[in-house]
């Protein structure tokens, strides 16, 4: 008969083997040990309700009891390595975990992504990121990093949350995406600084960025949403295309150091 632990925080599909594996552990000693545990009462076994060959083992109030005091202890260790950290580098330790773990354990129902408003620091790395894919990805020199630098200030200095909004996508604890929608005027709003890291692109982010720009506008009621992009930008172009942005103007220009063409694209909200 296969056994099963379930502790504070179960884990699924845990059999006697599984844990003898992941704990390095003879499985004999493992099955002696849990036997050990039964008959001091810290355990007591409940047949599976869907599968008569298992069994769980379910921590009594004295194994509860015995607990506690290991894992309060585990914390306050932890805890007090974390201290030695300041806030950053405690961020960086603990989303280097979160990926080794969704690495070795990926979890099936886990979102790939998640979105959040801006907070400090956000900025900087939109400014940072733009101009080096840029630079990487199309050629382009420092002249288009000043822009978004320009945008970015501007964003912050006139932030209206009524009005407008900021979406930093992140992964793990890790930032790999952008978009705002600030106001142009009573009617109309414009999307700027859409940006998917390399790395996290075949995940749908930039349609969904854009799809939540759109939602925003047309809960605050805005009538028409509009964005500026650049012919070469061809998987932002189709974003936007199948959003159902349309294409209004496009003039040649020079900028950021190569030859471009300029877009208008507009929604009717």
């Amino acid at each position: 008969m296969n056994w099963r632990i379930e502790p504070t925080r179960p884990r699924r599909n845990s059999p006697a083997t599984e844990l003898a594996r992941d704990l390095d552990l003879d499985a004999g000693y493992l099955s002696r040990m849990l036997r050990s545990f039964e008959a001091q009462g810290l355990v007591e076994k409940r047949r599976s309700a869907t599968d008569g060959r298992q069994s769980h083992l379910v921590l009594t109030e004295a194994g509860r009891a015995a607990f506690a005091p290991l894992n309060e202890r585990s914390t306050a260790e932890v805890g007090a390595m974390l201290a030695k950290l300041d806030l950053a580098t405690q961020n960086r330790l603990t989303g280097a975990m979160a990926t080794i773990e969704a690495i070795l354990s990926p979890a099936d129902d886990a979102p790939p992504y998640s979105l959040r408003a801006h907070r400090p620091g956000d900025i900087g790395w939109v400014i940072g990121r733009h101009g080096a894919i840029y630079h990487h990805e199309f050629g382009w020199d420092q002249s288009f990093e000043a822009l978004v630098a320009e945008i970015g200030a501007k964003f912050i200095q006139q932030f209206d949350p009524a009005w407008e909004r900021a979406w930093i996508a992140e992964r793990h604890g890790e930032r790999i995406g952008s978009v705002f929608l600030v106001r142009q005027s009573a009617e109309v709003a414009k999307l700027r600084l859409l940006l998917v890291e390399p790395s996290a692109r075949g995940l749908g982010l930039g349609r969904r960025l854009t799809e939540e720009c759109i939602r925003f506008a047309r809960e605050r009621g805005y009538a028409k949403l509009t964005l500026w992009t650049n012919d070469v930008l061809t998987a932002a172009r189709a974003i936007y295309d199948r959003a159902g942005f349309k294409l209004v103007a496009s003039e040649p220009h020079h900028s950021f150091g190569v030859d471009l063409v300029g877009e208008n694209w507009e929604l009717e909200l």
